[in-house]
């Protein structure tokens, strides 16, 4: 393993391996892939929020010309027990019922039925002959509205979970997460500044490229293969193995390249229908969702509903008391449980008391959308920060850097970090011009806010071949979703002393390569830049054997440098990497390297973002200025590539802040387009600076953090604080929309009148 010092691949920048093919379009995803004989698949959906079905007929579609399957929720088999996904879990029975709907819809979007013919024209048509007879029931059509005990059920069946005990009535409400340390009562008592507000956010899109895409094969004897654009390969293998009551070696999944997920894409959505109607068709089956389809029907991010009450002893935050509602949708498993630990990562808090309540309503299921819950979460609580420094005239930076936790400090979970770096962090800010050069104009603000995420580690397995030519030939079970592919090409070239291009990366199929959990959580380049030097480590092991025998020597003399094989103390006597590479085609046989990583200690992420904004006080619009997102890395293994995360990050942040969400009317979704649904663009942002800041994690080879995930969680706090500072109004709802802006003005000018 490489110091520091001899670093001679990894953290610098480099190429993505898989530029050239994705823009020469050889880069084959979802929608491109095809077989022969292949049917198209087609989706129908309820176009009712909640009602009850009492019968589907679809005589009519499966005599049409052409089609050849068709499969409702009568053709699965009853569900298991267990649960499934990857940030967000959700139960077995819950994703069959998700998956295509039994006795209910339960939103606007629920699969009905699914059609399989030999062309998608023919498909749609089918769909549009297929008869069901609903009961329409009124909706739930909010986490508020759902919690009251006069509300409409989802589930006759769901009572609320609740420090191990169950409700005895049922209950919209899924489960109460309870989080409490210190005399928080007599803390606030103390308390020489209390402050209590209420915000709300909405739901909103992760906004990923490609549709949902998938292609089904079921063989004469059963064998299921199945090619998609999911998040994990072996995720939705466990899945569908649950689903479908099936023995693991039955299934089959091989990912293809993946036009963005960001959580989004972890839950099988299309992927069961298209197996079942292989199945019944004897063929296989291709299904890709349209653009209203993916708004309609996938897993946004959860909308929320805060209350906050934190209070400053001297200088400290000393007492916090929230209640956290999150909207999971229609099924339980939102991140409320994240969005808690979220929202008071970044702070000493010795006396708190939070509840977060998992609320069921007749929406889409929600999935994970980058650092899941902890945008809404850090968005109430980076405000209330700001509000206290302006209770007590202090700097906010200075508040955050007094009240931020450092290594030993407990997280609200009451788990004690290990190395952190937010302190660097925000003294970075500090004294950086971003923070300190003047803003100057009517109208004009700058905000500040931290942001926490924990993530993931998970199990990872990767494994190195060394060819005969002194080539390498990676090959690893994650998903490449941002590039990660270049960097597990730059780890492997590292630790084997050679250029990038002697190593060739590929990402395997569920039965090509061990066990791998879903690329999401700020996890592969953590977990999996560990396995891959562990696969290094391994291969470059039986190397030093092999040379070991030809030099008379023991394995433990061996030393690996520059290319050779030497005997320490004694450096004449040495045997080239290419020397030995080619004995792996003659009698010592293959040299593959195998790692598997399970057990990683927690690497926490911490950012902090300054943005400078303007407000024209005749529209409400928000225009960003400037932004600067500074953040604790660990190591940057491609610095190239972490710029991006963090800007990716930030730029999908200042959407949820400024102009994104779902319009809801009664349970139907009213904006299912891209054109009414409004993410920014590049005529809306600024450029994103980026600052890494490097502390290295406690575990695994190099000290590196994830960082998919943090940049996501301070733009909210942030541009609601430079909104504040703009126009003197705080807005306590997200989006701050030109429409929303401009009432807070006017307000604020009629109680001055």
């Amino acid at each position: 393993m490489t110091t520091v010092a001899e670093r001679k691949v990894i953290g610098k920048r480099a190429t993505k391996v898989d530029a050239l093919d994705r823009v020469t379009g050889k880069a084959v995803f979802g929608a491109d892939f095809a077989m022969p004989g292949t049917l198209h698949g087609k989706v129908l959906r309820s176009p009712h929020p909640h009602a009850i079905i009492k019968k589907i007929d679809y005589s009519k579609a499966l005599a049409v010309p052409g089609v050849k399957a068709v499969v409702t929720s009568a053709d699965f088999p009853i569900a298991g027990a267990g649960t499934a996904g990857g940030e967000l879990l959700i139960n077995i029975s819950d994703l069959r019922r998700l998956v295509v709907a039994e006795d209910k819809a339960l939103f606007a979007g629920h699969p009905i039925a699914a059609v399989a013919a030999t062309n998608p024209h023919i498909a749609e048509q089918a769909l549009d002959l297929i008869q069901v007879d609903y009961e329409v029931l009124p909706p739930v059509e909010n986490a508020i509205q759902g919690m009251q005990p006069q509300a409409p059920l989802l589930d006759s069946n769901r009572y609320t979970q609740s420090l191990g005990e169950k409700s005895s009535k049922p209950s919209n409400i899924a489960t109460i997460h309870h989080l409490e340390r210190g005399d928080v009562d007599k803390a606030f008592q103390e308390c020489n500044v209390v402050i209590e507000r209420r915000y709300e956010t909405q739901m909103v899109h992760q906004g990923y490229i490609e549709p949902q895409a998938c292609s089904a094969l079921v063989d004469a004897d059963g064998k299921i293969t199945v090619w998609t654009t999911s998040q994990g390969s072996f995720n939705v293998k466990g899945q569908l193995v649950a689903l479908l009551q099936l023995p693991q070696n039955m299934v089959k999944v091989v990912p293809l390249e993946i036009g963005g997920g960001f959580g989004g894409k972890i839950i099988v959505m299309l992927e069961t229908l298209a197996v079942m109607l292989s199945k019944k068709s004897g063929r296989p089956v291709k299904m890709v969702m349209s653009r209203e389809e993916v708004l309609k029907a996938t897993g946004p991010g959860s909308p929320t509903y805060i209350k906050l009450k934190t209070g400053v002893k001297g200088d400290r935050l000393y007492a916090v008391e929230g209640e956290f509602i999150y909207d999971a949708g229609a099924f339980p498993g939102s991140p409320v449980g994240a969005g808690l630990n979220v929202a008071l990562g970044p702070y000493k808090v010795e006396n708190m008391r939070v509840k977060g309540y998992d609320v069921v309503t007749n929406k889409p299921r929600v999935q994970a959308y980058r650092a899941p819950g902890g945008t809404p979460a850090a968005y109430a609580m980076e405000s209330q920060v700001d509000l206290m420094a302006e209770a007590m005239d202090m700097d906010p930076v200075e508040f955050r850097l007094r009240n931020g936790v450092q290594e030993g400090d407990l997280m609200a979970n009451n788990q004690p970090f290990n190395r952190i770096g937010l302190k660097e962090v925000l003294e970075r800010v500090k004294s950086h011009p971003s923070w300190n050069i003047p803003i100057n104009g009517k109208y004009r603000g700058r905000g500040v806010a931290s942001g926490f995420w924990t993530g993931a580690q998970l199990t990872s397995s990767a494994q190195v071949q060394v060819n005969a030519d002194g080539t390498l030939s990676l090959m690893t079970g994650a998903v490449d979703l941002t590039g990660t592919r270049t960097t597990m090409q730059q780890i492997c070239a590292e630790e084997f002393g050679v250029t990038p291009d002697k190593v060739h990366v590929s990402v395997g199929d569920t039965e090509s390569v061990g066990y791998t959990d879903v690329s999401g959580g700020s996890r592969i380049t953590y977990s999996m830049g560990t396995a891959v030097n562990r696969a290094s480590q391994d291969a470059i092991a039986q190397m030093k054997q092999r040379a070991a025998n030809q030099l008379k020597v023991n394995a433990e003399d061996i030393e690996f440098a520059d290319g050779w094989f030497r005997v320490k103390g004694d450096p004449e006597k040495e045997v080239s990497f290419l020397e030995l590479a080619r004995t792996s085609r003659r009698g010592d046989g293959p040299i593959i390297g195998k790692g598997v990583v399970s057990k990683l200690a927690p690497a926490p992420e911490f950012a902090a973002h300054v943005v400078d904004v303007e407000v024209d006080p005749e529209t409400g619009k928000v225009n960003v200025l400037n932004y600067t997102a500074f953040q604790d890395v660990g190591f940057a293994v491609n610095p190239t590539q972490v710029e991006g995360q963090m800007q990716g990050g930030a730029s999908q942040g200042i959407g949820w802040a400024l102009t994104e969400e779902y319009v809801w009317d009664k349970g139907i979704l009213r904006n299912a387009t891209l054109l009414d649904y409004r993410m920014p663009t590049a005529l809306d942002l600024p450029m994103i600076n980026t600052e890494i800041i490097e502390v290295p994690a406690s575990d695994g080879p190099y000290g590196v953090r994830g960082v998919g995930e943090v940049p996501i969680v301070p733009p909210a706090g942030a541009l609601a604080n430079a909104v504040a500072k703009a126009t003197g109004v705080r807005l306590y709802q997200l989006p701050m929309s030109p429409e929303r802006v401009l009432k807070a003005l006017r307000d604020k000018a009629k109680d001055k009148a």
